[in-house]
């Protein structure tokens, strides 16, 4: 899932961000000052859309604006291990890097160099699902998230998560997995046909939208 090509670009970003903290007192005040506040600025928007889970309706940018949080982050966390005492601040420092190169981390950042899709379905109501495949390597078993998005009608740029059906190979053919609306206004149908191999029909779960 393009994880060696996505930790080769983390490594060349912190090693730029490493040389960018070397030279720091070379850089211009006005342009020193540009990228601390421009630092804080897409790592505060970041964490907006982590918690509120709204997102733009470009996957591309949402991955972009991911990768400039990191970068931010590493640069603020360089610049604090110039501080004194540096026999604090640089373990310091290096301790909070260590952390990015994580699955949880190094997974969304994959994204940027995954095949762009935007197969949004819609389900009404201004709602619409996309179904994105995941893979258990370790545990031999693949499946689908199908992602249950509200799409905001007077800010066509923006989406709100609402909610995710999962689904893997071993419950159904999950490539087939669909979403379809539920009975009620604020319920949704996931539904994943069962494997050829298995009797006809289909493996279902009602969600209530939150």
């Amino acid at each position: 899932m393009y994880i060696p090509i996505t930790t080769a670009a983390l490594v060349s970003l912190t090693a730029a961000m490493i040389l960018l903290q070397i030279f720091w007192l070379r850089i211009p005040p006005r342009s020193r000052s540009f990228l601390i506040r421009a630092s804080i600025a897409v790592i505060v928007l970041q964490a907006i859309f982590v918690v509120t889970k709204w997102t733009t309706t470009s996957d591309r940018l949402n991955v972009i604006i991911n990768w400039l949080a990191i970068a931010g982050y590493e640069l603020l966390v360089l610049l604090f291990s110039r501080l004194s005492p540096r026999l604090l601040t640089i373990p310091s420092a290096a301790i909070l890097l260590i952390p990015l190169f994580a699955a949880s981390i190094v997974f969304p950042l994959a994204h940027l160099f995954a095949p762009s899709s935007n197969d949004y379905i819609s389900l009404g109501n201004h709602r619409f699902y996309k179904v994105e495949s995941w893979a258990n390597t370790g545990g031999g078993n693949a499946g689908v998230d199908i992602l249950i998005y509200y799409h905001p009608p007077f800010v066509p740029f923006l989406r709100h998560k609402l909610q995710t059906i999962p689904f893997n190979d071993q419950e159904c053919n999950s490539k087939a997995a669909f979403a379809l609306p539920g009975p009620t206004a604020n319920t949704v149908l996931g539904r994943c046909p069962h494997s050829p191999t298995e009797s006809a029909g289909s493996f279902d779960k009602l969600i209530t939208l939150r």
